[in-house]
């Protein structure tokens, strides 16, 4: 069986550009562990998602990034995550270790988003997003993208909303270092 929530998700994340082709993931905690979208999976279509232990064993398919959704589970009362590549907020990470939005929604849901390193699907990413998103609801990945933890999957897409339109807003504005 096909989940709405993931699909309906994904479709926002795709229409909005904040993840292309197979690039991003999205999981959610159920009894047991997680639930997370397949490797290689396009987040528009269909798909059956794939369990993770609260162990860390995940099942076959499972997204590369589940490292890093064990830890923010194991560390957090997170009930959702959701990994998107937005280009802006990506573009930001290159230069700063931390990003202050300048733009009132920014600044009211994500006051500050820290930018922290560890190369996609390795232990030392998912101890560092872990670590982070213990303060933040959202956290840069350098270089990589953007991790976003909430109650419901939704929540958790708004906040990368948010993150994105707070970066084009520094970029556009000329408050960036670019």
């Amino acid at each position: 069986m096909h989940d709405t929530e993931f699909l309906n998700v994904g479709t926002r994340l795709h229409q909005e550009r904040l993840v292309t082709s197979v690039f991003g993931n999205m999981s959610r905690r159920v009894e047991g562990g997680f639930e997370i979208t397949p490797t290689g999976s396009f987040l528009d279509v269909p798909a059956i998602s794939i369990f993770v232990s609260d162990e860390g064993v995940p099942e076959a398919g499972a997204s590369s990034e589940y490292r890093v959704h064990l830890q923010v589970y194991r560390h957090t009362d997170a009930g959702a995550i959701v990994h998107a590549h937005p280009a802006y907020a990506v573009a930001l990470s290159l230069s700063r270790d931390t990003i202050i939005p300048a733009d009132s929604e920014g600044r009211m849901l994500l006051p500050k988003i820290p930018v922290v390193g560890g190369e996609p699907g390795t232990e030392a990413l998912a101890e560092n997003v872990g670590r982070a998103l213990v303060s933040s609801p959202l956290v840069i990945a350098r270089g990589h993208g953007t991790f976003a933890r909430a109650e419901r999957l939704v929540d958790a897409y708004i906040l990368t909303a948010a993150a994105e339109h707070a970066a084009r807003i520094l970029v556009i504005s000329g408050a960036s270092d670019f």
